[in-house]
């Protein structure tokens, strides 16, 4: 493998752009502040694509998906066999992802980051497998620094390949809830407890159990408190195969779609090696899964929906895409007071 070279992300902040763009916004024909956080949304969009007339082309959504040897520990309501299984059903174009996608004209890649069972090539099949799932994180490190670096530039090099400009985010991998909530832990300062939830479905006992778990896990790599160091101890091989494709989409001025809580783990480990990652992020939806509240606080990310939900997959930010095509629409075809001729307030 070659030396891993992180993206370089730069501040994207343009004093003359955001006058402009809030000068558009506000000579729209409606009252001032009616569009409200759309308005928000539209500067945004057109900060991140640098222009006063952001277009969104070819979006594309990757799930990306492995498996965690935590999962053997109980972690989850449903078996590993789950992950491989869930891949099929993206490829096969049944999962709600898949629907959301093609209802939105949405490419749909699905990576094979370190599913347990191999896939024969498929359309729309990414393999870049590091290994058959990660290792039992509460006895030791999930990945070796090489396996972590190798994923972190699989992410670089898929976005790099990707056409389009605007990538939303998504996943799939039985026990990732409980990786997240680690990486947040570690890297956000929050007690375990905070950000544990029931992931596939675990009652209140195995909520439980999961927490004791993964406190096990905070204590057998407590030395892994570097950005990097945290991620190969206790992520997973899609988060950081995530984390590597949010840096490059973000040094190329992609808009980054971020799904729920697992996306918006992968969100933080990269703004805590390159903070201005979250001038180019637009969070879909606030996850029902336990932690999402807390997480998307320590982002200081206001997200566009709130449906309850707790899937995954990149559903979440399929189905706020729309909302980033209306907020381009509407900066780019709606009149001004002055092209529409009419009267503006006293």
């Amino acid at each position: 493998m070659r030396a891993l070279s992180l993206p370089s992300i730069d501040d994207l902040h343009d004093a003359a752009l955001v006058a402009a763009l809030r000068h558009k916004i506000d000579r729209k024909t409606v009252p001032q502040g009616a569009l409200g956080r759309m308005a928000a949304l539209a500067q945004r969009l057109g900060q991140i694509l640098g222009t006063t007339e952001p277009h969104l082309a070819q979006p594309q959504l990757l799930v990306f998906a492995a498996d965690h040897g935590i999962a053997a520990r109980g972690v989850s309501a449903y078996p590993s066999d789950v992950t491989r299984q869930m891949v099929g059903n993206f490829l096969a174009g049944g999962a709600l992802v898949s629907v959301l996608a093609r209802q939105h004209g949405i490419a749909l890649s699905v990576v094979d980051c370190g599913v347990r069972g191999d896939f024969a090539p498929a359309p729309g099949l990414l393999s870049r497998k590091i290994a058959h799932g990660t290792a039992d994180c509460s006895a030791g490190p999930a990945m070796s620094p090489a396996q972590c670096a190798q994923a972190l530039q699989n992410g670089v090099d898929i976005v790099r390949a990707l056409p389009g400009n605007a990538l939303l985010l998504g996943e799939m991998g039985i026990g990732n809830t409980s990786a997240a909530a680690l990486l947040v832990a570690r890297l956000g300062g929050v007690d375990v407890t905070d950000v544990t939830g029931a992931g596939t479905g675990l009652d209140a006992a195995g909520i439980a159990r999961k927490t004791a778990v993964l406190r096990q896990a905070l204590a057998a790599n407590a030395g892994a408190t570097d950005v990097l160091a945290a991620l190969a101890a206790l992520g997973g091989f899609e988060i950081a195969t995530m984390v590597g494709s949010v840096l490059q989409a973000a040094a190329e001025r992609r808009v980054i779609v971020v799904d729920g809580f697992i996306a918006s783990a992968a969100v933080l480990v990269a703004c805590k090696l390159a903070p201005h990652v979250l001038q180019r992020c637009v969070f879909a939806h606030r996850s029902d899964e336990r932690g999402h509240a807390r997480l998307l606080q320590l982002l200081n990310a206001e997200p566009l929906l709130d449906l309850a939900l707790r899937v995954g997959e990149g559903s979440g930010a399929a189905l706020a895409w729309p909302l980033l095509v209306s907020a381009c629409t509407i900066l780019n075809e709606m009149a001004s007071f002055e092209s529409a001729g009419v009267s503006d307030k006293s």
